[in-house]
């Protein structure tokens, strides 16, 4: 009984080294999984994405030759080149006319609230008619006093209607295409409009800053500054290659900063004014 001690006590250590050793060989295997799965990148599994663009004519696609939607059918061929996207789904909810009052309330329609529900990107047009519906109503007497007035309602529409996609879907990111200027050829003694497009293009900007999800594109340079024709025969709405710059714009904002950020931290307002 003595002799058998001795070789019992060796025993139970040699199993209780065996069982550590192996505890230690299988957390060793689970950090080195956990160490390469998180090298794998975010875009290893192809996503489908869903758009709703909505807003005035440049959604709708007036002027585009083909018919098939303005910009959308040259972002969606260059989104769909990207290696983390497999398939991109639209819906196009522009229409020709459309101020921010307007799109405001179809936005709060069963319809609409579906498709933001389950969209990942919210790219909105908006602003131009609202422009223009100054112009048309003071044309006899058109003041610079009368845009700052107008462009305020535009600064409370525009939260507006952010406030409504965030309410209905916190997780979709939002882009605001910035306005140009299609009124020289129309409205070419009015020297100012320029300086008024920039100014209500800083305003969306101030409104897009108060939202981590959201981001503004800017193409007002594209038109001021273009060396070949970008508006369709109307001379107010773009042509196909003015619609195709508007995608390649679209395209680089949402490739450098929106994919990124898709499945992220949700909507947080910033309460401070800009």
């Amino acid at each position: 009984m003595k002799k058998l001690f001795p070789l019992l006590i060796l025993t139970v250590l040699f199993l209780c080294s065996c069982n550590q050793v192996s505890q230690w060989a299988l957390h060793s295997e689970k950090k080195t999984a956990a160490q390469a799965f998180a090298q794998v990148p975010a875009d290893f599994v192809p996503r489908k994405l869903t758009v709703l663009s909505a807003g005035d004519s440049l959604t709708q696609g007036v002027g585009d030759s083909t018919n098939k939607g303005g910009y959308l059918p040259y972002l969606e061929s260059m989104l769909e080149k990207e290696k983390g996207i497999k398939k991109v789904d639209f819906y196009n909810y522009g229409v020709k006319g459309n101020r921010t009052t307007q799109l405001l309330k179809r936005l709060k329609t069963p319809e609409m609230k579906a498709v933001i529900q389950k969209a990942d990107l919210v790219i909105l047009t908006i602003g131009g008619n609202d422009i223009m519906k100054v112009v048309k109503d003071n044309i006899e007497n058109l003041q610079l006093s009368t845009f700052t007035t107008e462009k305020e309602s535009y600064r409370t529409h525009l939260k507006q209607i952010i406030e409504v996609i965030i309410k209905e879907n916190p997780h979709s990111q939002v882009v605001l295409v910035g306005l140009y200027n299609p009124f020289s050829k129309w409205f070419s003694e009015i020297k100012e409009l320029d300086e008024i497009v920039a100014d209500w293009n800083k305003t969306g900007q101030r409104v897009i800053a108060n939202y981590p999800n959201a981001y503004f594109v800017s193409i007002e340079d594209m038109f001021l500054n273009a060396n070949e024709n970008l508006l369709f025969t109307d001379n107010f709405h773009p042509n196909d290659k003015g619609y195709e710059l508007i995608a390649q714009r679209l395209n680089k904002t949402l490739e450098e900063q929106v994919l990124p950020e898709l499945d992220k931290t949700p909507y947080m307002v910033n309460t401070e004014e800009n």
